[in-house]
């Protein structure tokens, strides 16, 4: 049976059906979801001021994630076009990860970019950050802005269709500042997003807790806040319906390495 009304620990979230993207609905909620502006900083550098981005906000037991089109299509199809001409995507022994103890092929492509003398491990790898990259820049200071938040490492993920995707895990790096936000900005084709609690996964969950399920639309931000990463997973599942690609861009506060 189709589920269109998310209730009950998770308040209240309103979807399409699972595999429906819907950009006029990105986010899919409506009813009790409030609307509110998150403080900003006025400009950014060279620039006059921005108007404020309005925010829909996702809540649930452990979860809280604020999400909005933080870029108009315009804008949005120049940087999808400029990350396409400019992100050098990792090749060789460093596209791939290991899971299980096996390692396997990543089902989508991946870089990343960051301040100097950072490093990041996940799915066994170690990776020293490129030198940041003007529509790099661009994206991180725009959300700097609309959040109030500071980023020094980005994760790029791009996906070929709908067949590449990321399967569920939490962003939960010893790396990552405690307490800090994940900013995750999306390009290019609208995707299902899922987050499913930690006690609901596997074939014997503890307990059943409704998956929260999303679209995020292209030059949309979703900030997934602390507590987030701690109790939920998240994934973006095969959609083959799906022909055109997508590029996520993940913000990250990362600790520098102690010598």
């Amino acid at each position: 049976m189709d589920r269109f009304l998310v209730t009950g620990a998770l308040g209240s979230l309103v979807g399409k059906r699972e595999g429906e993207a819907n950009p006029e609905d990105p986010a899919g909620q409506r009813g009790e979801e409030s609307s509110r502006k998150r403080p900003r900083a006025e400009t950014l550098p060279n620039a006059g001021p921005l108007a404020s981005p309005t925010w829909r906000h996702i809540r649930a037991e452990g979860l809280s994630c604020d999400y909005t089109v933080l870029f108009g299509k315009a804008e949005a199809d120049k940087i999808f076009q400029e990350l396409e001409q400019g992100v050098e995507y990792f090749t060789g022994a460093l596209a791939r990860v290991q899971v299980f103890g096996k390692w396997h092929s990543v089902p989508r492509k991946q870089a990343t970019y960051g301040n100097a003398g950072l490093t990041y491990t996940f799915s066994g790898l170690t990776l020293s950050p490129k030198p940041w990259i003007p529509v790099l820049e661009h994206v991180r200071d725009r959300v700097s802005v609309a959040t109030g938040e500071t980023f020094n490492f980005v994760l790029v993920n791009r996906y070929k269709d709908g067949c590449d995707h990321i399967g569920e895990h939490r962003d939960d790096e010893r790396e990552l500042a405690p307490g800090s936000p994940i900013a995750s900005v999306s390009f290019g084709a609208c995707r299902d997003f899922f987050f499913r609690h930690k006690d609901s996964r596997g074939k014997k969950p503890s307990r059943k807790v409704e998956v929260v399920r999303l679209q995020l639309a292209h030059g949309s931000l979703l900030l997934m806040n602390h507590p987030t990463n701690t109790h939920w997973y998240h994934s973006l599942p095969v959609r083959k319906k799906i022909l055109a690609p997508r590029i996520n861009l993940t913000f990250r506060k990362i600790l520098p390495i102690k010598k």
